[in-house]
């Protein structure tokens, strides 16, 4: 289905039905942030580092071990607004988007990462897909691809969502319910049959 332009946008924002309405909060200037297909998100303050002198390696198959002990292998810190942080070459850090998001069941969207970033070697990769009916804020995987440090401060614009219509019954389902900062990975089996696929 077609994206949602601009004053499409805005619309959902300021729709009257709440099963309709699209909610992002705290949306601190709809003109500077709402663009011609997409909506600013800005970084938050909370952030997930791996613990890279610690871990050996991260065997997902191994999932009782990492679930019992997923601290050895990531630590959460918090950053002040007007802090900054600083990410280096080859850095993977988790974080998420500062506004809380309520998607309605006929919307789903993506999120992109900014082409100004890009240009820095900042990738922010994340699942890219929000379900429809999806509260909460998104978990971000950034990445520095480029070959200096780059600083970042929490409430920089970081990332785009663009919003698209559906079709049909379908909400979010997933493991990650009302988040509201990045979140460690939780894993669980990708199908009944992984065993099949795992070493005896």
């Amino acid at each position: 289905m077609g994206v949602l332009k601009r004053t499409e946008i805005i619309d959902r924002i300021i729709e009257p039905n709440i099963n309709k309405r699209l909610v992002i909060t705290p949306l601190l200037d709809a003109d500077e942030v709402i663009a011609s297909s997409s909506i600013d998100l800005r970084l938050g303050t909370e952030y997930i580092l791996l613990k890279k002198r610690i871990v050996g390696c991260l065997d997902i198959y191994k999932q009782d071990e990492i679930k019992k002990d997923i601290h050895s292998y990531q630590q959460r810190i918090r950053i002040k607004i007007r802090d900054k942080f600083t990410i280096h070459p080859n850095q993977l850090v988790l974080s998420s988007n500062l506004e809380y998001i309520s998607i309605p069941e006929d919307l789903m969207a993506y999120v992109i990462g900014k082409s100004t970033w890009g240009r820095t070697g900042l990738v922010i990769a994340t699942a890219t897909k929000v379900d429809p009916g999806f509260k909460g804020s998104i978990t971000l995987e950034i990445v520095n691809l480029g070959e200096v440090p780059i600083v970042l401060y929490p409430g920089m614009p970081i990332a785009q969502l663009v919003l698209h219509k559906t079709e049909g019954d379908g909400k979010y389902e997933g493991k990650y319910k009302n988040p509201t900062g990045p979140q460690f990975p939780k894993l669980g089996k990708a199908s009944r049959n992984l065993d099949f696929w795992l070493p005896e």
